[in-house]
């Protein structure tokens, strides 16, 4: 199966081109029709050689993801549910706030990290995404705008898709490294945000690694008990292994994080928690910010929306105790509005339709 050309980093294009006895010039070329131009054929390159056309050709695709559902949301909202070339489904999303158009990409295909509020751990990791894979989402996303005829372009991302991006830290880093790219898509690295679940030897590692990428961990609980009962990665990394990383990182970037919180109903929404999240946060509020989201009830899981006074609550809690905060505004309601949900829900619709095409042969 060829791979993505999507998937290779500027540098790595540059040697391939180099290693097949073209010219180092044509990397930028090709590059510039990949990510300016944006072409959805390689013969569309006009200004490339014939000879690089075809060996891209032979190497090389431009389309691994096939568009399989769409849904529009009345605030502007798209989820996009795509087809991968082995036929796992991923979902995508698009959403519009007044600083710009945000992408929510997915890293792998299912999740491993077992949170039990999540519609994207309801099926296992099956694999990664490549890099390519993931960059394509983005691809496809801003090829949908450019149809448009608005002029608008991608101008954020948002790592938070299923899967945990961490896990799968090599893509994860190339995909960044090609978005972020000034000759291509130049989307800036202060708007970027990758979001990790806590695995705390990748949380070093991502601090060493020089750029500006933003960072959000999602926390959900302020002590290990409740923690680990709503999040198996706890039982891995509690919050004695994962606070010494944030430290690591706000210490060697000087570079604020954010802390995802999904307000459960009567779980972990009560001010003793508030309390307790102000107290875990303290040393560092000054590099803090506490995301507070409402939850988006999934079929089969056992969680409820907390109710409004208690969102108010435990808000203006951590803010009397110096703790920056807001509650996530809310996009997609009207569609399947939590992460995974439309992937989920299409996998049990092939799922009857296999079943009731056997009982009927």
């Amino acid at each position: 199966m060829k791979q993505s050309i999507y998937g290779l980093t500027f540098d790595q294009l540059t040697d391939w081109i180099l290693e097949h006895g073209e010219k180092k010039f044509r990397a930028k070329q090709v590059w510039d029709w990949l990510y300016q131009k944006r072409v959805t054929d390689f013969s569309q390159m006009k200004n490339v050689n014939q000879s690089l056309i075809d060996l891209l050709e032979s190497h090389f695709t431009l389309g691994t993801l096939t568009e399989e559902i769409k849904q529009e949301s009345q605030d502007g909202t798209i989820k996009f549910l795509f087809k991968l070339a082995d036929g796992n489904v991923i979902e995508t999303v698009l959403m519009r706030f007044n600083y710009g158009l945000s992408v929510c990409v997915t890293t792998q295909v299912g999740c491993n990290i077992g949170c039990s509020f999540c519609a994207s751990g309801i099926l296992s990791k099956s694999r990664d995404l490549t890099s390519g894979e993931i960059v394509e989402q983005i691809m496809q996303v801003q090829h949908h705008l450019d149809t448009q005829g608005k002029d608008e372009r991608v101008s954020h991302i948002v790592v938070m898709g299923i899967g945990e991006p961490f896990d799968n830290y090599d893509n994860l880093m190339d995909f960044l490294r090609v978005v972020n790219d000034q000759k291509g898509l130049s989307i800036g690295a202060r708007h970027i945000t990758v979001s990790t679940s806590g695995i705390a030897p990748k949380m070093y590692d991502f601090a060493d690694e020089g750029i500006q990428v933003n960072l959000a961990l999602s926390i959900h609980a302020p002590n290990n008990d409740l923690r680990s009962k709503i999040m198996k990665i706890n039982k891995a990394y509690p919050l004695e292994k994962l606070m010494p990383a944030i430290d690591y990182y706000l210490e060697k970037t000087n570079r604020r994080i954010t802390f995802e919180y999904i307000l459960l109903k009567d779980v972990n929404d009560h001010k003793e928690e508030a309390e307790q999240l102000a107290n875990l946060l303290k040393d560092k509020r000054h590099l803090s910010y506490v995301n507070l989201i409402p939850y988006n009830p999934v079929a089969d899981h056992p969680y409820d929306r907390s109710e409004k006074e208690a969102i108010l609550t435990f808000y203006q809690t951590l803010m009397d105790r110096g703790i920056k905060c807001g509650v996530r505004t809310e996009h997609g309601t009207d569609i399947d509005a939590a992460c995974g949900q439309l992937r989920s829900k299409q996998i049990e619709k092939e799922k009857a339709r296999k079943k009731k095409k056997l009982q009927n042969s």
